[in-house]
């Protein structure tokens, strides 16, 4: 009896299992190793924008009708250009010194490394003498090689800076055309990762001060998503330079404010879960290793939805779309490797002196359901479930009602940017001077049966919209070229309004087939060309033995137009029904899903309907891309399922124990904070998209931002709570 009663009445201490320390090791050697190659993978973000294709003709499929006629005229000659036009003005009328310096700079144009110099074209003058151009194409491929956007642009600054260098005092010289607006659309994402990075990396580092209170905390977390950005950015050049993938500016900016702001995310979840812990362990590695089995299911499991939904989007048409599938992915792939290993490893190894000012003791003080504000918050949803759900519906359906002044008819590319670049100036002055010239230098090409080719061009004429005089055999330059060579005659081009070319000067069937042009009376990039083209196509096609298929600038915007509403329509569905198989096997339930899919969509729906109002009344854009829904849909409900994930699986871990009613509200007050949190700093950084001036990325960046927002705050801590406990 004595021996009983000195011994210690408490239980021996459990060991810990065996697997603990085999867990620890292959976290951190994990952890090292994507450090390494993060760091490594770093030097690999500058090169992205040397492998992007930021011209719409990259974009689509090889069935459309304009690839079909671009691929085609390669046999017609061997040098593909892309229609450019240098514009000079001076408001009070042009001098006899400025037109010599004009012509001047015509001839000194052929000898400018990129312009196709068989093209360049001579001085147009306006009726009213202010306004002057000449028409001077870049090369766009030159036999089987693409040039590519830095080259491009190269070519573009020596032509204006060979304008500018002889201009007299006062002439203005400006870019135009295809080439110039596909050169300042290249020229918007220069240095995109460093715009971006500099200020998402200046948002996130705020709001994580805010969330953390600690002035060194926020560091892990930051350079964990930069890591896992040089480790992506590692994996898809690669892939894009060989063409396996396709990257444009567009995917590249939303990459990187992807990766930071999922990846700050993620941080969130497991720092919150390791601070819980390390109220309950007094070893930091037991405490991460508690944290990291907490947190990584629903990290892995949100990761892993996003990916499925951002992989449907291989399933378009577009190229650039069914690319941003997988480079988003990979992306998302990197970010939650790295903050499953190498952000615990780093958390670990720092010690609990990251959380100054308020480090967490040991004091079994982790019930955070039972009190503080999330607590009341969530007992408060409870104790009025129905009130709270029902009124929270009524607000994001009067949000839904405004979706009808949503207008996604397309954007010309002079709307398609939020500042004036040069080329638009120089396109209005173009458009303003040579209204009859609007179409000039980017015609309809049109790929015939050589025997119906008469037919063809004498239907063509008849099409409204269409310059009848111009509507011709395609000029072969080469032949041009030889002749100039011969005979000091002036060459004629299309652009000049001489009519067509003579026989000895136009191209030759090639394998039965014949290239025709036909200029437009409307600025290739408008809605009014758009609707000549199809009544082009119309009228080709009522002359069926001519097999003809339409092409050019302005069909290929078309194509890339109609496409994109084929993969919204295609997509969106398909991403639904990822999603609730996802989340069916991760919540282990049916109408759980089937529910949280409805206040998604509802959320969306909302979002866009408040974007229509803000675009319309604030901003005033003039419309948005055919693609801007679909792209708003996969980031908003990928990244709204996160969310839900969050807090579904946290509830079910809390319904085990204390009951479904109780889990719910357990649930909300133990995750409110940290998917607040998370949900505001995935909005700031998608608002920074808006810092490129091209209206698709601000309206894709402020629907997402304000969709996640109202995910977070109404749906995500009202909605469905409150829906969900009166439901039980």
């Amino acid at each position: 009896m004595t021996r009983l009663a000195t011994e210690d009445p408490s239980p021996p201490p459990v060991p810990a299992p065996r697997r603990r320390p085999r867990t620890a090791l292959l976290i951190g050697g994990l952890g090292i190793v994507f450090l390494l190659i993060g760091l490594a993978g770093g030097s690999f973000q500058a090169k992205l924008s040397d492998v992007q294709k930021n011209d719409n003709s990259a974009f689509l499929p090889s069935s459309a009708d304009s690839t079909k006629v671009a691929n085609a005229a390669e046999s017609f000659t061997s040098v593909q250009t892309i229609p450019g036009f240098v514009v000079y003005q001076r408001p009070t009328g042009l001098t006899p010194a400025d037109k010599k310096a004009i012509a001047a700079d015509a001839a000194a144009f052929r000898t400018v490394a990129g312009v196709a110099a068989d093209q360049v074209g001579r001085p147009q003058f306006s009726r009213d003498g202010t306004i002057a151009s000449v028409a001077v194409p870049l090369v766009g491929k030159n036999g089987s090689r693409s040039v590519e956007g830095p080259e491009l642009v190269n070519s573009e600054k020596g032509v204006l800076a060979e304008a500018r260098a002889g201009a007299p005092a006062g002439l203005e010289v400006h870019s135009a055309g295809a080439g110039g607006i596909l050169v300042a659309f290249i020229d918007s994402f220069s240095g995109i990762d460093g715009t971006l990075l500099i200020s998402a990396g200046i948002v996130v580092v705020v709001i994580l001060l805010f969330v953390y209170r600690s002035p060194v905390l926020w560091f892990f977390p930051l350079f964990s998503a930069v890591v896992a950005l040089g480790a992506a950015s590692l994996v898809i050049y690669p892939l894009a330079k060989h063409g396996t993938i396709t990257l444009n500016g567009q995917s590249q900016g939303i990459l990187s404010v992807l990766v930071i702001g999922a990846g700050t995310d993620y941080a969130l979840l497991l720092v919150s879960r390791y601070r819980e812990e390390l109220h309950d362990f007094d070893n930091r590695l037991q405490a991460m290793i508690a944290a990291w089995r907490g947190a990584a299911p629903p990290i892995a499991a949100s990761a892993v939805t996003v990916v499925l939904g951002l992989l449907c989007l291989t399933l378009a048409d577009l190229n650039s779309t069914a690319g941003l599938g997988p480079v988003c992915a990979i992306g998302i792939g990197c970010t939650v490797t790295v903050m499953l290993t190498v952000l615990p490893t780093l958390l670990v190894i720092s010690g609990r002196w990251i959380f100054w000012p308020k480090r967490p003791r040991v004091d079994h003080q982790t019930d955070i359901a039972a009190h503080g504000a999330w607590a009341r918050f969530a007992q408060a949803i409870a104790r009025h479930s129905r009130r709270s759900w029902a009124i929270s519906g009524i607000v994001l359906l009067a949000c839904v009602a405004a979706i009808t002044g949503l207008k996604t008819d397309g954007l010309s590319t002079l709307q398609s940017f939020t500042n004036k670049p040069d080329a638009v100036v120089g396109q209005h002055l173009y458009d303003r001077a040579f209204p009859s010239a609007r179409g000039a230098g980017a015609p309809a090409d049109i790929l015939v049966d050589a025997p119906q080719a008469g037919a063809v061009l004498a239907a063509v004429r008849q099409v409204p919209g269409v310059v009848a005089s111009q509507v011709c055999v395609q000029v072969d330059y080469a032949k041009v070229a030889k002749l100039l060579k011969q005979t000091p005659a002036s060459r004629p081009t299309a652009s000049a309004g001489l009519g067509c070319p003579p026989p000895a000067l136009q191209v030759a069937p090639q394998h039965g087939k014949l290239l025709l042009n036909a200029t437009l009376g409307d600025s290739y990039d408008s809605p009014a060309a758009y609707d000549t083209v199809r009544r082009i196509r119309a009228a080709v096609a009522a002359i069926p033995a001519a097999h003809a298929l339409v092409g050019g600038s302005s069909a290929t915007n078309l194509d890339v137009q109609d496409a994109s509403r084929h993969d919204r329509d295609l997509i969106i569905p398909v991403v639904l029904a990822v999603i609730l198989v996802v989340l069916a096997m991760v919540l282990r339930a049916l109408v759980a899903p089937v529910l949280l899919i409805a206040t998604v969509v509802l959320s969306f729906a909302a979002s866009l309907g408040v974007s229509a109002l803000v675009f319309n009344h604030l901003f005033h854009f003039a419309n948005a891309d055919p693609a801007f829904p679909l792209f708003a849909f996969v980031f908003l409900v990928a990244l709204g399922i996160d969310y839900n994930i969050f807090l579904m699986t946290r509830v079910r871990e809390e319904t085990l124990e204390h009951g479904t009613r109780t889990g719910i509200v357990r649930g909300l007050a133990v995750t409110g904070g940290v998917i607040t949190s998370a949900g505001v700093v995935l909005a700031a950084t998608f608002v920074v998209l808006g810092v490129l001036p091209l209206v698709f990325l601000a309206e894709v960046g402020f629907t997402v931002a304000f969709g996640v927002l109202l995910d977070t705050i109404v749906v995500r801590s009202i909605l469905v709570p409150a829906l969900s406990y009166d439901l039980g």
